[in-house]
This record gives structure tokens, sequence and C-alpha cells, in this order.
């Protein structure tokens, strides 16, 4: 696989709810222009200035937070609350306050019952704020009598939860930005890294479990495996063990790179890009945070969800956003024709495992 990453991260929100939110607030703004301060519209935001505005309302709201995301039409900063007077603290700092129903805690719990009762392989469920629910997605393998348990168990859940079928079949994607190879297998390289002033890469977990020596698309050897964790988490460090150019870029199969000078966190609305050894360069946006799936050969948690598409070999590639790295592909279902959800591990969690850093 390979690495491709671009910069901005960006959030589509269902036209019908965007264009609801934004006839209220005309219409409240129109009858109460008297009496709106300035303070109270929402201010225009890179999405770096919402994270930053989302991690201190975070922290003032407390457990009256309900969940953000980013709005890449209108760059706004939209905060999930559950009182009124939440919504004034939001409005106040500059972001869009939505009243919901479901607190973080309730979303939190929904996830322990479905960890409990529901960790079926081909399950995935994770919390998404922009519906503030937590969506139970069954694929094509779950039998009739599994769907039935899944919908009890939904249905248990109340306004918690809601469960979808998709078409397609959850699985990691070995088959590789850059292609690398080893016996039996192709994966693609996440991104380079050092580690005790030496140079490695990394890849999905997956990967590393099946294959311990690596060779690039020539055939040539250029590294063995240091570390592998999977299932549980999705990802390696592998050492390069021969003298090749190593840089901090993600191949964007045009001729062209991307280079990569830092990790960073996902953001829910966050537009990304996905770089691969099968289909190569794909886009999209990040759906959902914290994710579980329940793959046939164990249960991966703390995902990124997108809807970047991705096929057999794409596995280990690289999840970005301009400079930024942000993920390895881990899974997902469906392909680059029909589309499908997508898995990512968060490159922060295998840096911070590894002691490792971009570069």
């Amino acid at each position: 696989m390979k690495h491709r990453r671009i910069p901005k991260r960006r959030a589509a929100v269902a036209g019908a709810g965007v264009a609801a939110l934004i006839v209220a607030g005309v219409t409240f703004q129109n009858a109460n222009a008297s009496e709106t301060r300035r303070a109270d519209v929402p201010h225009t935001l890179s999405l770096a200035s919402a994270g930053k505005l989302a991690s201190t309302l975070g922290k003032d709201l407390g457990a009256d937070a309900a969940g953000t995301y980013y709005d890449a039409k209108t760059k706004h900063l939209v905060v999930n609350v559950l009182d009124e007077a939440a919504a004034k603290t939001v409005r106040a700092a500059g972001a869009r306050a939505r009243i919901v129903q479901n607190s973080l805690a309730d979303l939190a719990s929904a996830r322990t019952t479905l960890k409990k009762d529901a960790t079926i392989p081909g399950t995935s469920w994770t919390t998404d704020p922009r519906t503030d629910k937590v969506v139970v997605t069954a694929d094509r393998t779950v039998s009739k009598a599994e769907w039935s348990r899944l919908g009890e168990v939904v249905a248990g859940l109340g306004s918690k939860a809601e469960l979808k079928r998709s078409k397609g079949e959850f699985k990691p994607l070995i088959a590789g930005g850059d292609a690398i190879t080893g016996s039996g297998g192709r994966c693609s390289l996440g991104f380079n890294v050092v580690k005790d002033g030496q140079p490695y890469f990394i890849t999905a977990g997956h990967c590393t479990e099946a294959i311990s020596t690596w060779s690039d698309s020539s055939g040539n050897v250029i590294g063995q495996n240091e570390e592998s964790r999977f299932p549980g988490t999705d990802y390696g460090l592998v050492k390069y063990t021969a003298d090749v150019d190593h840089p901090s870029a993600v191949d964007l199969y045009d001729g062209s790179s991307q280079a990569i000078t830092k990790a960073g966190d996902a953001t829910v609305g966050e537009k990304v890009t996905r770089s691969g050894s099968t289909t190569q360069v794909h886009s999209g946006t990040v759906t959902g945070l914290d994710a579980t799936v329940n793959y046939s050969e164990g249960t991966v948690s703390g995902l990124i969800q997108t809807d970047v598409c991705a096929e057999p070999g794409d596995s280990g590639g690289a999840l970005f956003d301009g400079d930024t790295a942000i993920g390895l592909t881990s899974g997902g279902s469906g392909d680059c024709s029909s589309g499908g959800e997508t898995f990512f591990q968060p490159v922060t969690a295998a840096l911070s495992a590894f002691g490792a850093r971009i570069g």
C-alpha cells in the first residue's frame, strides 16, 4: 500500500439536516436581530482551529458535552449539548450548538451492551455525532438468526442505536501506499518513521502477523518485522534492512508525492485521502471514530471509520490529510466500484505504542 496525505479535514452533513439547521438559524436571527450578540454567530474556523475549540469546550462543558463534528461547507464547529444552558456556552465560544437527546455516557453504555451481547463476526459499531447514535452495521455474512439477534439488542437500546446492513463483507484488506510483499501476500506501506534514530515503516498489524520479511515491488528485500499487534489493534512495525530511500511522503500514483511532516487525530467530517497499492488514491470523509469491527480473525477497536473505498492489497496503506498522517488501512467492505465502509488504525496510537515518530 502506498501513503498519501492531504491536509484539511472536512465534514459533510446530510443536506436536509444542514438545510434545516441553517433555516432555523436564519429565522431566529432575523426575528431577534437586536438581541443577538455578535459573539453568538458561529465563527468560520479551519479544521485545526475547530479541533482546538472542541477540546476547550469539552473541558468547559464536562458531562453536558455530547459530541462534536466539523461542518466543512460552512466551516463551523458543531457541538452537541444536552440543554439550552450548555448551548449558550457553545454559542458564546463561536461554535454552533445542537441540542440532542443522548449524552456521551449514554452512547458509551450502548457500546458496552453491544460488546457484551452483539460481538458477532461481520459486525461493526461506531458513535456518530451527526445522528447522536451508535450506528451498528452487519455485513452480508451475518446470518438471519444473527441479524434477528442484533435487531433485538439494538431495539433494546432505543434511541441510542440504529442497525444497518452492508452489502459487502468486513475483512482485513491484505493482498499493499507502495506495494510491499512477502511470502503469500501483498500489503501497502503506511508511513516511514524513525525509532531510536533508525529508519522503520508502519503498516497494518494483520499484514505483519501474516508476513515477517518484506520486499518492494521489484522483489528486493527491504525490511524485517520488529513488532506486530493484531487483533485488538491493527498495526505493525518493520525495520529497514536495506539501504533504500525512505522519504517521509506518500505516493500519489501520478508521478508526485505528498510530503508527510506530522501525525494527527481524525475528526468526524474531515476530508481525507487514502493511498494503496491496489486501488491507488481515493478520497472521502471521516464518518465515525472509536469504531469497533468484528473481523472473523478477531475484534479490533478504536478505529477511524470512513466512506473512502479500498480493496484487498490496500491494507496498511496511508490515510492522510495534506501533510498529516492520520491512519493505516485496516479493513472494510465493498470496493472502489460500488463503495462501502473502510476502517483505519489511528497513526497516533501506533506511534505511541512503538515509541516512533514520523520521519
